[in-house]
């Protein structure tokens, strides 16, 4: 009899651990919700300076143009015939978004201007050049 109130007892004594599994899923699942997803072009750009660059919130679609001409997007390189494709694909996944070229200042604005005639015939009306603010 002593051995089976014993083993009664041992039952009850273990940590229930299902109300602290339920609250690290509850974290979890809060720190998905309200992590904001930045997206970024995939590469460090040179941008250039100028006077009148203002503060605007990023761009859902970035493209970086670097100083040999190669084109970024979403942390790839692309051609420039895949920018246009790329472009469409997107806007009508979210037709909100807007476009940011982010060009290094010592890229080709052949380059630029062929990326921004992309994107407009990808649909994206709102395109927006990068800029730095002018030290000073």
């Amino acid at each position: 009899m002593l051995s089976r109130r014993h083993a009664e007892e041992s039952d009850e004594t273990g940590i229930d651990l299902a109300p602290m599994l339920d609250f690290v899923l509850n974290l979890l699942i809060f720190f998905i919700i309200t992590t904001s997803f930045i997206k970024e072009a995939g590469i460090t750009v040179n941008k250039q300076e100028a006077l009148t660059a203002e503060s605007k919130e990023s761009g859902n679609i970035l493209i970086a143009i670097r100083p040999n001409g190669d084109i970024w997007m979403d942390k790839r390189r692309v051609d420039l015939k895949e920018v246009r494709p790329s472009i469409e694909r997107l806007h009508v996944e979210r037709p909100e978004d807007t476009v940011v070229i982010i060009a290094d200042r010592e890229s080709d604005t052949r380059v630029l201007t062929q990326v921004m005639d992309q994107v407009k015939a990808g649909g994206v009306s709102d395109v927006s050049i990068a800029t730095a603010p002018m030290a000073g």
